[in-house]
């Protein structure tokens, strides 16, 4: 009997289970428990030593060439880090290429830059384990975090360069997707700060006017009574100056004067502090889309990218600049200026901060994809390519019903369970009061839910 493929799990578990499964289906006695085992053992083994040679067969000799001087580089630097500077050696340990980028800022970023660069150097082929589960990649991943840069290069030939490769190929992705993280991390918090700091300057400056349409009301009648009136002898009996100034206060404050003072202090951040970071993700990052609706994005970050290096305060006239898609309609007025013969002409900080935070919303739902990352990947690579082949066993893994019907059915009474619980403790929960404005619940982290 053939035993089963070892190329979609190398799990002992999971191989015992369809090594006997397999038994069963052909009607025959299965060996003993130690005689599984041992034929188990003996396909992984086989299975390996084919697969170190095969992948070692498929690395052209530039690559070969690369891990070495990075494996070299790497040791050179941890056994004398002063050497290894003065001599102008890669200054990047290999703790640094297997660590996290750690919080969001324009050195993390430049960090994960350098670490992306230094494995492309690599120019590992795009397709090595473009057939290999995920999982696989990521068992010999592990083994090379943990096994000492000594032991490795002790290896054969075949098994040292697989495990390297592996362990860059997977680590490729991995910063892709950290780059992707912190980009949506710093626009985020980019927004969030300046909103934040207006909304701390309104609620230490504004006092709100109560009962502003009677107020507006008795103005208006007033001046409908008084058309020649002098507005200090007829409107100021009606409603004081003071009035008046905090209802020009309040309005300054809202609408299209709130949402200037929320670009303009996002725009002081971007521009004097992460703006450095943009052209490195725009080099190193291959963003792109399925859908032609997103193209203008897209485009929007081409054009960016060309621009990086002029110190140009607009585009230039004759540039096809998109703008639907990527300028949301209450920004137009802001990013799209005249200048001081009276054409319209585009902003470049503005329309860079419009396109970031366009990229942003589009890369969280997928609509925008990046070229070599794993999370964010094209999602039309989503569903391994022998999903079907094997829907039985990947609705196992995933611990979920085949069956359409039985899935939507579990969903609801878990949902309604979630329900009936949140209406029966949120009425005795001290954490929990309803206010005028809706229901308010103080969470154990110190945020607030609000409806």
């Amino acid at each position: 009997m053939a035993m089963p493929t070892c190329s979609a799990s190398h799990e002992f578990e999971h191989l015992k289970e369809r090594v006997y499964r397999r038994f069963h289906e052909l009607k025959i006695v299965p060996p003993t428990p130690d005689r599984i085992e041992r034929l188990i053992r003996s396909a992984i083994h086989t299975y390996e030593e084919s697969f170190f040679q095969a992948t070692y067969q498929k690395l052209p000799s530039t690559s070969l060439a690369q891990l070495d001087s990075l494996i070299d580089s790497i040791s050179f630097l941890e056994i004398d880090e002063e050497k290894a500077a003065s001599n102008g050696s890669i200054q990047i340990s290999f703790n640094e290429l297997k660590a996290d980028p750690g919080r969001a800022g324009v050195d993390s970023v430049l960090k994960e830059v350098n670490k992306l660069r230094t494995i492309r150097n690599l120019e590992l082929p795009n397709d090595l384990f473009r057939d290999i589960p995920h999982k696989v990649l990521k068992k010999y991943r592990q083994r090379v975090s943990t096994e000492d840069l000594r032991e490795l290069r002790r290896h054969p030939d075949p098994i040292r360069y697989t495990l390297l490769s592996a362990f860059f190929w997977l680590r490729c992705m991995e910063i892709s997707d950290n780059l992707v993280d912190l980009l949506i991390q710093i626009i985020h918090r980019i927004g969030v700060r300046a909103e934040r700091k207006i909304e701390k300057e309104i609620l230490n400056d504004l006092r709100r006017v109560s009962n502003k349409y009677g107020v507006l009301f008795n103005m208006a009648q007033t001046a409908i009574e008084h058309p020649e009136g002098i507005i200090k002898d007829v409107l100021y009996p009606v409603v004081n100056e003071q009035t008046l100034k905090d209802l020009v206060k309040e309005f300054k404050h809202t609408g299209p004067a709130y949402r200037e003072k929320i670009h303009t202090v996002i725009r002081a951040s971007y521009g004097s502090h992460y703006r450095r970071i943009v052209p490195q993700i725009l080099s190193i990052l291959d963003f792109r889309s399925n859908n032609d609706v997103h193209r203008p994005v897209i485009l929007a970050l081409e054009l960016i990218k060309k621009y990086t290096q002029t110190g140009m305060h607009y585009f230039l006239v004759n540039d096809e600049i998109p703008i639907n898609g990527v300028i949301r309609n209450n920004y137009k007025e802001i990013i799209i200026e005249k200048d001081e013969k009276g054409q319209e002409r585009v902003n470049r900080i503005n329309y860079e901060i419009s396109a970031l935070q366009m990229l942003r919303d589009k890369l969280r739902c997928k609509e925008i994809w990046v070229s070599g990352a794993n999370r964010y990947r094209n999602p039309d690579e989503d569903l391994p390519a022998d999903f079907e082949e094997r829907r039985e066993e990947n609705y196992k893994a995933l611990n979920q019903p085949l069956d359409a019907d039985s899935f939507i059915t579990a969903l609801k009474q878990e949902m309604i369970q979630g329900l009936e619980k949140l209406n029966e403790g949120m009425p005795k929960n001290p954490k929990v009061r309803s206010t005028d404005y809706g229901l308010r619940i103080k969470l154990k982290a110190g945020f607030r839910f609000h409806r």
